[in-house]
């Protein structure tokens, strides 16, 4: 009998059985036996929850009496070390009753169960309860509050988190909002909790709130127009306009999600709980005393941090930005992009040209930096003087030369050649071709020099034309354009002469005459003033 109790009871309780047995007989361990269980010996049924002892161990199993015809067993893995002690009393759930008696147990889901008993025992829907978060599950986390809750991601913050796995190991406080006794299910929501002491420490915030005042806030959102701002319950726009005196291209570049920023409150609109927040409002304009750091016509050194169609903006201090307009980049060239000029990044010598206070704008010039070369052109490039340039544009009306960096002239198609008729200059010239030429006028205040070429050589038509081509003169020609009035012929290298119709040979047509074709023609006569040449075929055969 004293080793049957052995079994039942912890080791130091031998005595205690002992004694029992003596005082009752043989009814001790009947007594004993049926105490295990809660006061009903005969309550063992599948899914109850009985009281027992540890008696030993099996292998990897935790032996348990739990006062049964026969003990179980229980997975080791389910006790702490401490519970594996023999005589520890613990309490296990019948799992299964097999039909040769024996019992599979489970501390596991009894200790669920009993869990669950005290959650719902104490808790009802509306209540706060804490817990761990502990490991994330589709759509949601599970938290333990003595049992697994679901914590569903859309409950988890007051905006929908990114990645919920971050709140894994944290200790979150959450609102139960439903409850399933007979699924074991119940959900929470920490941003029920989280709404709540937004609205109290919004209805704080809004009795002490001040244009003016100095604001600890966290960044929420970012958006291409701003970021808002977390003052503790209500939110704050600060503006990209109003996060620096300087350029800022977009609201990423001063503040992040997540940042702690210290900001000025400017406005506050109560009917429709709207914040204006500003960050460059803690440091001093520097537009104040614009007009005595940078007094007109002066001339400072800055950076150009953007180039735009219609010119470049050139940095002269954080948050003082001027524009140079693409017409006051260079004194002789004609810019059609500033990036010909100019990039992003590099230093660009500059004069103040206006400042507009009201605007916060200032007019720049770069070329007003250095000098002006028009100014002395004339001394360089007297009327009269041969230069030397590079062809650098073909036109209808002629061509444009580089005499020198930036300084080009217009030779004209008719300033080409004395004797030929030019309709384009591309068939006497070629762009990049070196060319002498002479300077015939130069207009400073419109930046032009008019240039000659065929001015280098004596004007035939004053000498040598008139004694070649006296009236009468037999000449061989070739037939260069057929009009219906008459053929132009040219009878010297580029002059031309014209054939009319009335001086054809008797029954020959204008349209009998081909391009290129060689033919004989008589002078007829030679107008010097106006440099026209009339010619005959009669009489020359």
């Amino acid at each position: 009998m004293a080793k049957r109790l052995e079994q039942i009871v912890a080791i130091d309780d031998v005595a205690l059985a002992t004694e029992m047995e003596l005082c009752l007989g043989g009814d001790a361990e009947k007594l004993l036996l049926a105490s295990l269980d809660g006061n009903n010996r005969n309550a063992f049924a599948p899914r109850t929850i009985v009281t027992g002892f540890v008696v030993g161990r099996h292998n990897d199993d935790v032996v348990v009496d739990i006062g049964y015809k026969s003990e179980g067993v229980v997975a080791a893995e389910e006790f702490s070390e401490a519970e594996q002690g023999v005589g520890s009393k613990v309490q296990v759930m019948i799992v299964e009753i097999k039909p040769a008696g024996d019992l599979v147990l489970s501390k596991r889901q009894a200790d669920l169960q009993i869990g669950w008993n005290q959650v719902l025992g104490n808790n009802k829907e509306g209540d706060r309860v804490r817990g761990r978060v502990v490991r994330k599950i589709k759509g949601g986390l599970l938290v333990d509050i003595g049992v697994p809750v679901f914590l569903p991601a859309s409950q988890v913050d007051l905006r929908r988190a990114p990645d919920v796995g971050e709140y894994i190991g944290q200790e979150v406080e959450a609102e139960i909002i439903k409850i399933d006794a007979e699924r074991k299910n119940i959900v929470v929501s920490r941003r029920k909790v989280l709404e709540e002491e937004r609205k109290k420490n919004r209805e704080n915030l809004v009795k002490e709130l001040h244009v003016g005042d100095l604001r600890e806030g966290q960044v929420k959102n970012i958006t291409d127009f701003g970021a808002f701002i977390d003052l503790g319950g209500l939110d704050g726009l600060l503006h990209i306009t109003d996060m620096s005196w300087g350029r800022v291209n977009h609201p990423s570049e001063v503040v992040s999600i997540g940042q702690k920023i210290e900001v000025v409150v400017l406005d506050y609109d109560a009917e429709r709980n709207r914040i204006s927040l500003g960050l460059k409002q803690k440091t001093r304009n520097p537009w104040e005393d614009i007009g005595e750091r940078y007094p007109i016509g002066s001339v400072h050194e800055g950076t150009v941090v953007n180039l735009m169609t219609y010119g470049a903006f050139v940095k002269l201090e954080d948050g003082i930005e001027g524009l140079v307009h693409i017409s006051e980049m260079s004194w002789t060239r004609q810019v059609a992009h500033p990036n010909e000029v100019l990039k992003a990044g590099e230093r660009a010598k500059v004069m103040v040209l206006e400042i507009d206070h009201e605007k916060q704008e200032i007019s720049l010039g770069m070329k007003q930096a250095d000098s002006n070369p028009w100014d002395t052109i004339k001394d360089k490039y007297p009327v009269g003087a041969k230069v030397k340039g590079k062809v650098k544009n073909l036109t209808n009306y002629g061509a444009f030369i580089e005499i020198e960096a930036g300084i080009e002239g217009l030779l004209h198609v008719n300033d080409i050649s004395w004797t030929k008729k030019l309709t384009h200059p591309s068939s006497e010239l070629q762009k990049d071709q070196e060319i002498d030429a002479v300077v015939m006028e130069i207009d400073r205040e419109r930046q032009r020099i008019s240039l000659g070429m065929k001015q280098l050589t004596q004007d035939p038509w004053l000498d040598e034309i008139p004694k070649k081509l006296k009236k009468g003169t037999v000449i061989d020609g070739k037939v260069t354009k057929v009009t219906n009035f008459g053929v132009f012929i040219e009878i010297l290298d580029g002059l031309e002469g014209l054939l009319h119709v009335t001086e054809m040979d008797d029954g020959q047509k204008a349209e009998d005459l081909q391009p290129e074709q060689a033919v004989k023609v008589k002078v007829l006569n030679l107008d010097v003033e106006t440099r026209k040449i009339g010619l005959s075929m009669k009489g020359t055969k």
